[in-house]
């Protein structure tokens, strides 16, 4: 039986990564599961796969479930397809998609196929964690589950518009321009 190792690395930062080995009869879903449980996300949230080429382009789409949404090709899904029945390429990549409001992006690469099984280790399984994981909700694990809800709630990941710079100016403006009055009297 042929044992699969994918890396699993944020698009954003390929230095924070997760290898995840997963036997090649096993399914997608058992590898959307074993990705979020190695970077420590929970599972409440919807997700897809993308089979990919070198150049990490999304062809075809194997997803939770049907979403309502247009498709080229209806997609497959991960409960029922084979992550072997994928396996296009020794070098394999797919694109992983989760939670599609806050959009984590996951490029999930083939490094390494093995015909000896471990049996050690349960399948599937992290075997190699880099870089420390960012945190699934913003900053819930600095504040705690309430700034998260306040966050959320009141959307304050956008950044502090209007804070700042253009009421410091005007300040600026007027306190010069009363010392300019007081100085322009004196020339009188």
């Amino acid at each position: 039986m042929a044992i699969l190792k994918f890396r699993a690395y944020l698009e954003e930062d390929d230095s924070v990564y997760r290898d995840v080995v997963i036997r090649h009869t096993q399914n997608f879903f058992d590898l959307h599961e074993a990705i979020l449980k190695s970077f420590e996300f929970d599972n409440k949230h919807a997700a897809t796969f993308y089979r990919s080429n070198d150049n990490w382009q999304r062809g075809r789409e194997i997803s939770l479930e049907k979403y309502d949404r247009p498709y080229k090709a209806p997609p497959l899904l991960m409960k029922e397809t084979t992550i072997g029945s994928e396996i296009k390429d020794p070098n394999q990549k797919f694109i992983y998609v989760y939670d599609f409001n806050k959009n984590w992006t996951f490029l999930v690469e083939l490094i390494n196929v093995s015909k000896e099984e471990n049996p050690k280790i349960t399948y599937p399984s992290m075997i190699r964690k880099e870089g420390i994981a960012p945190s699934q909700y913003g900053t819930k694990s600095l504040l705690g589950e309430r700034f998260t809800d306040v966050e959320e709630k009141y959307d304050l990941t956008k950044g502090a518009e209007g804070f700042g710079e253009e009421g410091d100016e005007s300040g600026d403006k007027t306190e010069t321009g009363a010392e300019e009055t007081e100085g322009g009297e004196e020339d009188y």
